[in-house]
């Protein structure tokens, strides 16, 4: 190998390669101080009503589970613990008396932090309750294809300054992956991101919980809506931009919840969700205002936050993927 090709080798990598250094390496974006609440609005910050939903739905499955001495709470891709303390401060009393919560992310535990959640990298193997990934998926890389003008699908390389040109054909379990979850027609320019790295990773997440209920949470689309040239993007600032992997941008693209699904796995949507949890939207009674105006008024911004939560092309279109593992489908 030449030294010009092994330059050309370090600077074309795939999607893939590129993003998990742009992410995850020393110094890359999601270890940076400010957190993912710094660049981007997920519905853990929009409101409170969240971290309360996703209380009650571990009191559920604290119920399915027959109330166990001790109940686990895994939170995937925990950002600065944001979700993980709310959810404490939530639960009953007597639920969080028996509640273990564990924060996983690859930052470091940020100060502060209640001294109830303990911080990990990897989730803990073998517990007994909730699993819950927020907007985690999205952010686990994926290689990209693009067709050529003879209609071969080929992986996309990219440099760190996000210039892009096509590699070689997408073979293998990849190729297999595309043809089942999404073809491509031999149409020049059409792309897929290729989830087989996220149905691993989802299946890696499931196989730590002994008994209990699995969630992962995200922009989905299925095997009939796939977007035809794809959707991967970057976050920066609370802006969305073009996808550069040179750590100074968040890169994601949305999730094939339905190729990630396991045996007895299903797909719904945010709305259906969180209003089965009871966060309907509903605006509260106008004799409120009478009878206890400032009632009213916190009602009347709950009711604004949970219509934000549930609306239909926006937070309300994410996808709930529900993988019960021993237990019944709370749902």
């Amino acid at each position: 190998m030449t030294a010009g090709t092994r330059q050309e080798w370090r600077e074309w990598r795939g999607w893939r390669a590129a993003a998990q250094d742009a992410l995850y390496a020393p110094g890359g974006f999601y270890r940076r101080a400010e957190g993912p609440a710094g660049h981007f609005r997920t519905s853990v910050h929009a409101s409170s009503l969240f971290a309360g939903a996703v209380a009650r739905l571990l009191c559920r499955v604290d119920e399915a589970l027959g109330r166990p001495a001790a109940l686990d709470f895994v939170d995937m891709g925990a950002g600065r613990g944001e979700l993980t303390g709310g959810v404490l401060a939530a639960l009953p009393a007597g639920v969080a008396a028996r509640t273990r919560a564990y924060a996983v992310d690859i930052a470091e535990r940020p100060a502060g932090l209640d001294h109830r959640i303990e911080w990990l990298a990897e989730p803990p193997r073998g517990t007994t309750g909730l699993l819950f990934a927020n907007e985690w998926l999205d952010n686990v890389p994926v290689e990209v294809a693009e067709v050529d003008a003879a209609g071969v699908a080929r992986l996309v390389l990219v440099r760190e300054d996000g210039t892009e040109r096509l590699g070689e054909p997408v073979d293998g379990e990849p190729a297999r992956w595309l043809e089942r979850w999404w073809p491509l027609p031999g149409e020049e320019g059409l792309r897929a991101e290729i989830g087989l790295s996220r149905d691993e990773a989802w299946a890696a997440a499931v196989a730590t919980l002994g008994r209990g209920l699995a969630v992962a949470v995200d922009y989905a689309h299925t095997v009939d809506t796939r977007p035809p040239f794809g959707t991967l993007t970057g976050f920066r600032g609370g802006r969305e931009t073009t996808p550069v992997p040179d750590g100074s941008c968040d890169i994601t693209a949305h999730v094939a919840l339905d190729a990630c699904a396991l045996p007895g796995g299903r797909v719904l949507p945010q709305r259906e969700a969180l209003r089965t949890l009871g966060v309907t939207g509903a605006r509260p009674p106008l004799t409120l205002a009478s009878t206890d105006p400032a009632a009213y008024v916190r009602a009347l911004a709950g009711a604004g936050e949970a219509a934000e939560l549930t609306a239909a092309g926006g937070l309300g279109d994410f996808g709930w993927l529900v993988q019960p593992v021993g237990v019944e489908d709370p749902f």
